[in-house]
């Protein structure tokens, strides 16, 4: 198996009353490759004291199940002999109560578009390549909210 590092960092600012809740929640998260990028808490969760600019949690997962289902779809793709030149996703998360008082990610929706050089799969082969990538993706396979993949199905050969 291998190990995947995050280093997570907040400073308290001079200014803020830590006690009453009022702190920025902005922080700063470094990768074991050296990439680094603002964080914070969503706006929705923290109101004034989210930095807007920063990724949050939430986004961050979301982003996470799309990028590991594309990565294993282009690859299953690739191994069923389709040849992809784009594939974007505009996934959305959707948070929602997980138990009584208690929120999570109920359910991440993924739009992949693809453009295929060549044949594209049929709208039944094409399921058959997301379903495949859903069962390989080490990220679907750790959470236990719904995946759900709404693709518009290839143009019908004339």
């Amino acid at each position: 198996m291998s190990d995947h590092d995050a280093f997570v960092t907040w400073t308290l600012n001079p200014d803020a009353d830590f006690r009453r809740g009022h702190y920025s929640r902005a922080h700063r998260i470094a990768f074991d490759g050296g990439a680094e990028m603002p964080a914070s808490a969503a706006p929705s969760v923290v109101g004034r004291w989210a930095d807007p600019v920063g990724i949050d949690p939430e986004e961050m997962l979301v982003a996470s199940v799309s990028s590991c289902h594309m990565l294993t779809f282009l690859d299953v793709a690739r191994r069923a002999g389709f040849l992809i030149d784009r594939y974007a996703d505009a996934a959305r998360g959707r948070m929602g109560e997980v138990a009584p008082g208690r929120k999570g990610l109920v359910e991440v929706v993924l739009r992949p578009d693809i453009s295929w050089v060549g044949p594209a799969p049929d709208a039944e082969a094409l399921d058959a390549l997301h379903a495949a990538s859903h069962a390989a993706c080490f990220i679907a396979n750790s959470v236990k909210f719904e995946i759900r993949v709404e693709a518009p199905s290839p143009p019908a050969a004339p």
